[in-house]
């Protein structure tokens, strides 16, 4: 006869079944609920920043309308931090001159400090002159563009966000103040002058970034990659290409970093420039010497060379970033503030601490939260980045930004960046295509083959150009439906 069955046996068996069945429910909780952490993180930000300004400005008249308005002004700030920043890190990661998590500690920092320690006090409240003051100088119409042109920047530059295309954070909140302008007070209303000189910047922007970052690939091709004894090379140029890059940044930074702290002239910042550049190159001489000692004569070994330059560069890209662009996430809303407060538009407002506080943290939290997707894509998806060709692509965005300041020509940081990492790739692609032509066994090559050897993912470039093109239109065009309804639900006549 069969042994009869243990009733402890048995409830052990079940207990089993059933743990593995909470272990199981477990697992899926944490995977469908880990895209909902950032998301989540971001909606307690806005829901302080709400309770924050209710508790700062109490019952005043107007209260809710600046409440709102801070509300959007950090949801803006979150995704300027979360797609803008990505130009300043990704080449630095994709060159593994930094981990992800490095990069998003330092590009927070930097970021924050850039915005309160030299964000602007003062910003026109008519973004750059886009609209003319008379035509939205009611007060009431004046805060629902506003309202109506942050809310619509801030809306496109998640969308681009969420579909991987890096686009110009300055370009979206100029698109939603011409849309509400135009809403407001028709065509007549917009300066067409400067929407022609901004439309130019989209192509200015990405081809200057993308030539000046090849011409420096190729400068550094021929002077150390392709040169029998790299290493020997790299003692002699690094120190060169380390002082250019310092006196490039001293000039960048005293143009664009620190102009809210003291403003200095384009000559004056030039000189300030080359009095740090060539004490630089001359300082790092003997140090690039000693850490090329015992390094093989390969090209990964030239990565150790330029991997404290490029972040340093990440760095400082990253603090001017935040000192400057932070104004188009507290811009509108110190706007709306001084409307509130003082029951009309001005030409320019002070910024109150307290808004610079929400802008600075906001740019900090979305670069932590969402930034790692667009960093990769900036970094690693593009094209492939070694230190010397992100090296090329931090040095020429901080280039073209002076060089357009000298010839005043408005242009879009993310654009030179992003054009800067085509101008590499494409620049690349040329030249495997020539030692191609040259020999004559390889150009025998099938097509199939030659296409795989692209280094430029086309998919992405078709992606951010479309964004590009689309980003003043489309944001121009959410503001103005957001203005309309905004008047309708608000009363304004």
């Amino acid at each position: 006869m069969p042994a009869p069955a243990d009733p402890n046996a048995k409830g052990i068996k079940t207990l089993d079944k059933d743990l593995g069945r909470i272990s199981l429910m477990e697992q899926a909780l944490v995977f469908t609920a880990r895209p909902l952490i950032a998301p989540g993180l971001a909606l307690a930000f806005l829901v302080l920043v709400a309770i924050v300004v209710t508790a700062f400005i109490g019952a005043q008249q107007g209260a809710l309308v600046v409440i709102a308005a801070a509300v959007i002004g950090g949801y803006m700030a979150l995704n300027i931090g979360a797609n803008d920043v990505a130009n300043n890190m990704g080449p630095a990661v994709g060159a593994n001159a930094v981990t992800l998590g490095g990069a998003l500690v330092i590009a927070a920092i930097c970021e924050t400090a850039g915005a309160l320690l030299a964000g602007g006090d003062v910003v026109s409240t008519v973004s750059r002159g886009i609209i003319a003051p008379e035509s939205v100088a009611a007060p009431r119409v004046f805060v629902w563009a506003m309202m109506a042109a942050l809310l619509a920047g801030a809306l496109w530059i998640n969308l681009a966000t969420w579909f991987g295309a890096p686009v110009s954070t300055t370009h979206s909140i100029v698109g939603g103040v011409m849309g509400a302008g135009i809403a407001a007070a028709g065509f007549a209303a917009v300066n067409w002058p400067v929407m022609g000189a901004i439309a130019a910047s989209w192509v200015i922007s990405p081809v200057a970034g993308g030539l000046i970052a090849a011409l420096f690939l190729a400068f550094i091709n021929s002077r150390i990659i392709y040169r029998d004894d790299k290493i020997g090379a790299a003692r002699t140029w690094v120190p060169v290409l380390i002082g250019v890059m310092g006196g490039v940044f001293v000039t960048y930074m005293a143009l664009k970093g620190i102009s809210r702290i003291v403003s200095f002239s384009l000559s004056e910042s030039v000189m300030m420039g080359l009095a740090a550049g060539l004490p630089l190159a001359l300082v790092m001489r003997p140090v690039i010497r000693r850490q090329a000692r015992g390094l093989e004569n390969r090209n990964k070994s030239l990565k150790a060379l330029f991997a404290i330059p490029l972040v340093f560069s990440a760095a400082l890209l990253s603090f001017a970033h935040g000192a400057n662009d932070v104004a188009n996430a507290v811009g509108p809303l110190a706007a709306i503030v001084h409307a509130v407060q003082h029951g009309g538009a001005s030409e320019q407002v002070i910024i109150p601490i307290w808004v610079m506080v929400i802008g600075a943290v906001g740019l900090s939290f979305g670069l932590l939260l969402f930034g790692p997707k667009l960093i990769n894509i900036v970094g690693s998806e593009i094209t492939r980045l070694n230190a010397m060709r992100a090296y090329c692509v931090a040095l020429s965005a901080a280039v073209v930004v002076i060089i357009a300041s000298w010839l005043g020509l408005p242009v879009s940081s993310t654009h030179i960046a992003i054009g800067g990492i085509f101008g590499v790739g494409f620049y690349r692609e040329w030249y495997h295509e020539k030692v191609l032509k040259e020999n004559r066994e390889l150009s025998t090559l099938p097509v199939e083959e030659r296409t795989r050897r692209k280094v430029v993912r086309r998919v992405h470039l078709l992606t951010i150009l479309t964004a590009w093109v689309v980003t003043v239109p489309a944001a121009a065009t959410l503001s103005a439906i957001l203005f309309l309804l905004l008047v309708a639900v608000g009363g304004a006549a």
